[in-house]
């Protein structure tokens, strides 16, 4: 009798791997989705999946992501020819017809109008050539190519390829999963045939990339440094005709010499490793945020005339007008990078589309951004009669100069508010107060009848502190080599479930702004041996957030368990209901030993 249930078991067993198409190999069940691509909460992921199209095998690319976030299904419209979605598949022993892509979206694109993209959940079919099944044996190794460009609402993404693999089970076609796609069999794309449409005229992108730099002047970002403008302009009203055209002029060369730049860097990194830049790749490196920050307060310091900015009176003397280029043109620099974080989807978009082109095409339109950002400005300086209807130059440019400096400071601290992590956003902040207090030394601690050996001295000391500090605040905190506990958000009712269920709860009450918090996390819950007891003893991690008055952790804390608000503090609810409270900067071994006063995890 057993023997026979036995048998029938054993029946039964096979019959559902043969239903689910061998699902033990991950043949039926598909390939693990895999990220296309990503923009903060923009993204896109694809898996493959056996499949039958009107009865015909093959294999479906089943797309999930976000609906803003779009590849083009043409290249009549995408960034530049030979950009459009493309799907492949290749064998050693299947062959495959080319893809069979859904029915397009229309997507309203802000530069280019309707355009035709797939965007959010789709699937792609490639058929299975019926001729190649009988020889290819019972299991084939596919790897499916994936390759195109992704843009958003904001801004498109560097060109992408992807790779899926599988491996395909090809003695139960008849059970595999049939789908249906509102398409014509036979047209990959909609341009039939896989035709590519006539490429965009260069000149157009040319113009394109004009326009690009223009709007940047019209963008939030470059309102702060509109003031920084209007100096230098006001500045410069009243000197002589040609010096005045050649200092306005030199601002603008300042503009495009840092277009100019980026082009350079971007074909060095294009050329070697075949990444496309984006001019808010800058901000995306923490040390280039923390250096373009210091320089952001070093100028707004000088603004409030706590260093005076000049050349030895030697120098000045002789190549005063030289000086005053620079000085224009170095504030045009300037300005171009304070002005581009927030540039928008035509610059990203004609930007994407230089970087795709030959290096000659792709410099020149670059460089024509710059041009277009800068050429307001040379109109005001090239009509004198626009330049005059400037205010002329009085007591208020000092007022209006500190205030400047005010609203650098502003620049500084939302600039690194909105690129560095949490983290070391404190530590930066700290290191700017400091490095505050060291230019303040150089520059106001010792004046002209001050001795030079007491000025190098202070200016030494002022140097040896800013360094000093330097290196101890801005390097980044090396993260523990065994993660810790898997910590999960605050929620009473989770915590009194769990509580019910006879489960322990280990409640980890702490603070943003709490630099006890972050000792106690670094010293005790990275710690490997408490993350494995954790975990050996089935403890639900919860992190209760105190950052804010109105957090649901932040009430409570008080009111149901007591405690005066002070962080941090660890609360540990036992599974006979008891609890334990390790207050402040506690030791490892504190918890390590509540810890293994609980009952082991059931398994």
């Amino acid at each position: 009798m057993r023997g026979r249930t036995a048998l029938v078991v054993c029946a039964i067993s096979v019959a559902l791997l043969c239903r689910l198409g061998f699902a033990t190999d991950g043949t039926a069940q598909g390939t693990d989705a895999v990220e296309i691509v990503r923009h903060e909460n923009q993204y896109s992921r694809a898996h493959i999946e056996p499949a039958r199209l009107a009865g015909r095998p093959g294999l479906a690319v089943v797309f999930k992501g976000a609906n803003d976030l779009h590849f083009y299904a043409s290249d009549e419209t995408a960034p530049a020819p030979g950009l459009k979605l493309k799907v492949e598949a290749t064998s050693d022993t299947l062959r495959f017809d080319p893809a069979i892509f859904p029915k397009w979206k229309i997507y309203n694109d802000a530069a280019l109008g309707k355009i035709q993209v797939y965007s959010g959940d789709f699937t792609i079919f490639i058929p299975i050539r019926q001729e190649s099944i009988g020889s290819a044996g019972q299991k084939a190794d596919v790897t499916v190519g994936i390759a195109g460009i992704a843009c958003t609402s904001q801004l498109c993404l560097p060109p992408f390829e992807k790779t899926l693999t599988t491996t395909v089970s090809l003695n139960d076609i008849g059970s595999w999963r049939p789908i249906s796609l509102d398409a014509v069999e036979g047209s990959p794309t909609p341009n039939a045939g896989g035709q590519s449409g006539s490429p965009r005229s260069t000149g157009i992108y040319y113009l394109l990339a004009i326009l690009a730099g223009l709007s940047i002047n019209i963008m939030p970002c470059v309102l702060p440094v509109l003031p920084l403008i209007m100096m230098r302009l006001i500045g410069q009203a009243d000197h002589s005709s040609g010096r005045r055209i050649a200092s306005g002029l030199a601002f603008c060369g300042g503009v495009i010499f840092f277009f100019a730049a980026f082009a350079f860097v971007s074909a060095i990194i294009n050329v070697t490793t075949g990444a496309v830049l984006d001019l808010n790749s800058l901000f995306r490196y923490p040390a280039a945020v923390i250096l373009l920050f210091l320089a952001i307060v070093f100028f707004a310091l000088a603004m409030l005339d706590v260093i005076t900015l000049s050349l030895p009176s030697s120098v000045a003397a002789g190549e005063g007008a030289a000086y005053h280029m620079a000085g224009s043109a170095g504030m045009g620099f300037f300005a171009a990078i304070l002005s581009t974080p927030c540039s928008g989807a035509l610059l990203g978009f004609v930007l994407v589309w230089a970087q795709t082109q030959p290096l000659l095409v792709s410099s020149t339109a670059i460089v024509l951004m710059g041009a277009g950002m800068a050429m307001p400005y040379a109109v005001v300086v090239l009509v004198p009669s626009l330049l005059n209807r400037l205010p002329r130059p009085g007591y208020w440019m000092e007022i209006f100069k500190k205030s400047t400096g005010f609203l650098l400071f502003f620049i500084a601290v939302k600039l690194t508010l909105a690129a560095l992590p949490k983290d070391r956003l404190l530590n930066v902040l700290t290191y700017g107060v400091i490095f505050s207090f060291c230019v303040w030394m150089w520059g106001k601690w010792s004046g002209f009848s001050t001795p030079a050996p007491r000025t190098w001295t202070i200016r030494g000391i002022a140097l040896l502190i800013a360094v000093g500090t330097g290196f101890w605040l801005l390097p980044a905190r090396g993260q523990p080599s065994e993660g810790g506990p898997d910590w999960q958000p605050y929620d009473a009712g989770i915590v009194q479930e769990a509580v019910s269920q006879g489960r322990p709860v280990l409640l980890k009450f702490t603070a943003d702004w709490c630099t006890n918090c972050k000792v106690v996390e670094r010293k005790v819950y990275h710690d490997p041996e408490v993350t494995k007891r954790i975990q050996q003893k089935n403890v639900l991690s919860i992190k209760a957030d105190t950052t804010l008055i109105d957090y649901p952790a932040t009430k409570d804390l008080k009111q149901l368990y007591g405690e005066a608000g002070n962080v941090p503090v660890s609360i540990i609810l036992l599974h006979d209901g008891s609890l334990k409270k390790l207050r402040g900067i506690f030791d490892k071994e504190e918890l390590i030993q509540i810890l293994n006063g609980l009952p082991e995890a059931k398994l």
